[in-house]
């Protein structure tokens, strides 16, 4: 009985998760296409990703020298 408790919570909790990976995908695809393409947004703007922080990939350009 423990074994087939151990299926069953692992095939829930699996399920669950693409349950949850497809309802995330769905939105973003929904909203990514709510609007024609070449319109754009008046209200609210998209964070980007580059920041000054300089989290996601170089923060200043670089430089190639000979």
């Amino acid at each position: 009985m423990n074994a087939f408790v151990s299926e069953l919570y692992r095939d829930a909790s699996c399920g669950a998760g693409a349950v949850l990976i497809t309802l995330v995908l769905s939105a973003a695809f929904v909203q990514a296409t709510s609007e024609a393409p070449g319109t754009h947004r008046d209200r609210g703007h998209v964070v980007a990703l580059q920041s000054t922080h300089g989290w996601f990939g170089q923060p200043e350009p670089a430089v190639l020298v000979d």
